[in-house]
């Protein structure tokens, strides 16, 4: 057989699925689940935040294609996917065109394609590789001013059917920078009350211990009579049900009710992040207001020069020492905040 004869033979092998080496198997070429079949298998094996994001875009392609195997679609049919996801996405005020809705399923495409070549069933340069994904714009969401974030607590903590929840709630997050699920996931076991550190999740899987102030461990510490074990949920709600996003959620819906600027500029928790991590950089530097991000990748630019420029847990715990004005036990006889630094507003 000549070159060209092998050439012609591969690509029809690679059309259908087929291995060279299942040929020569007594027992034949390994059959392709479809979609519908292949799903469900992946599922149990996707870590939660992930699936939280996929998961739709999953259920959206066993839709489509349920019956058909997964080695099945071209390309023009999942860029055609795609699209179609980006123009039946659910119009929301934020939205950017069913910019994010596309780039979901272009991720999920990706994901789903990788394991599938892992176990055999496609070829690791497949079709979803090559598709397009669209260009993230830059976010809106950003710092607010202090007199703003004192109108929110001033709301927040003064509103609702569970202030004191509340106030707890946007106090961690002013004083940590965290997320909402690194806040969802805090357990009683994760407090060192000694140290007055709390341990937080991050992306990936990623965990740190993060300094925080006499008054918010007071107030974690209180919030233990909700009935939290040592390792299950520490947020709940009176009766003892742990709290979920929602919670969150509905915080930033009261808000904008009764300040109309939040509704128009959609708030969310994110944006108290960016806040935080504004006023360290700006008072403390990039070092530090990265550190106290727990942000572990290397960002251009900067790269290698960040690996030894890396702030300590000390200098995090100066920096929340200006920011709440109460001493850090980490920070005491340190160097800790410059003279105009003017600490941002808190909940009480």
């Amino acid at each position: 057989m000549t070159d060209s004869n092998h050439d012609v033979a591969r690509k029809i092998l690679e059309q259908l699925g087929i291995r060279a080496e299942d040929l020569l198997s007594s027992s034949g070429p390994t059959p392709v689940p479809t979609f519908e079949e292949y799903i469900p298998r992946i599922i149990p094996t996707v870590p939660s935040g992930t699936l939280r994001t996929y998961r739709p875009y999953w259920q959206r392609i066993r839709t489509e294609w349920g019956p058909r195997r997964i080695n099945d679609p071209t390309a023009l049919e999942m860029q055609a996917l795609v699209e179609q996801t980006r123009v039946r996405a659910v119009y929301r005020r934020n939205s950017r065109d069913g910019r994010s809705a596309a780039e979901h399923m272009v991720g999920a495409l990706r994901y789903l394609y990788r394991i599938a070549a892992n176990d055999g069933y496609v070829l690791t340069i497949n079709a979803a590789t090559a598709l397009n994904k669209p260009r993230r714009l830059p976010s809106p969401r950003g710092s607010i001013s202090a007199d703003r974030l004192r109108e929110v607590i001033d709301v927040v903590t003064t509103t609702g059917d569970d202030k004191e929840l509340d106030t707890l709630l946007l106090r961690l997050h002013i004083e940590t920078a965290c997320r909402t699920g690194s806040a969802l996931g805090i357990r009683p076991s994760d407090l060192d009350v000694g140290q007055h550190l709390v341990k937080l999740g991050g992306k990936g899987g990623t965990v740190h211990w993060q300094p925080i102030s006499p008054t918010l461990l007071s107030m974690l510490t209180a919030h233990l009579d909700r009935g939290a074990g040592p390792d299950e949920q520490l947020l709940r709600y009176r009766h003892g049900r742990p709290i979920t996003r929602r919670r969150h959620d509905h915080l930033w819906l009261r808000a904008g009710r009764e300040l109309p600027w939040v509704a128009t500029q959609q708030l969310s928790t994110h944006w108290i992040r960016h806040t935080v991590l504004t006023w360290v950089e700006r008072n403390f530097g990039f070092a530090v207001a990265r550190a106290y991000a727990a942000h572990t990748h290397q960002f251009t630019p900067g790269g290698a020069t960040l690996t030894y420029v890396r702030a300590s847990i000390f200098e995090v715990a100066g920096a929340l020492t200006a920011l709440t004005n109460e001493v850090h036990p980490l920070a005491a006889g340190r160097p800790t905040a410059p003279l105009a630094c003017t600490p941002l507003p808190l909940p009480e």
